[in-house]
């Protein structure tokens, strides 16, 4: 049995790079949620007035990879301290958001966000929204496996290319073989 997850953390360029490389992910999709527009294009959502934010949705096979263990890696490869924003991308589209479909993600989510909290493991107050996944659509075509068909594109090395990297290096007992 999958489960589905859908996370915010910026770019979804970036945040797709990595998810697909994690173990017991089985499918990794770029879309946008959240927002009130049905069915928005890139450009409408570039606009910051649809309300969406850029997203993975990640199914997930939870016998091999814990909703707890997806959202390690997503503290570790995104800041969850910018509000609208991650590095030089700025909007509400770029907000950091977990967008839970079942109640034991949502409780998985708020226990890490207070443990974070608690231990200031990030010197500033976490902005990281929680909440039910809403209005969801996938995103163009060619957003999709962006960073696996343009490795040497500019904001994929200078951006996506680090995050994956990071990810490798601090969870290698989810790196997908």
């Amino acid at each position: 049995m999958t489960e589905t997850l859908v996370l915010g953390g910026g770019c979804f360029w970036c945040t797709e790079a990595v998810y697909v490389k994690v173990r017991g992910v089985i499918d990794v999709e770029s879309g946008y949620c959240n927002g009130q527009t049905v069915a928005p294009t890139y450009e409408q959502v570039c606009t910051g007035r649809t309300g969406h934010n850029e997203v993975v949705k990640l199914v997930y096979d939870p016998a091999q990879v814990s909703t707890r263990e997806l959202l390690e890696v997503f503290f570790v490869i995104h800041d969850p301290t910018t509000l609208n924003r991650q590095g030089n991308d700025t909007g509400t589209q770029y907000r950091s958001g977990i967008y839970f479909t079942t109640p034991d993600q949502a409780e998985v989510a708020h226990t890490m966000l207070a443990e974070l909290a608690a231990a200031r493991a990030f010197g500033q107050p976490i902005v990281t929204e929680v909440l039910a996944l809403d209005n969801y659509s996938a995103a163009e075509d060619y957003h999709q496996d962006f960073f696996e068909r343009n490795p040497y594109q500019g904001y994929c090395m200078a951006v996506a290319a680090p995050k994956v990297l990071k990810f490798k290096n601090t969870f290698s007992r989810l790196v997908l073989e």
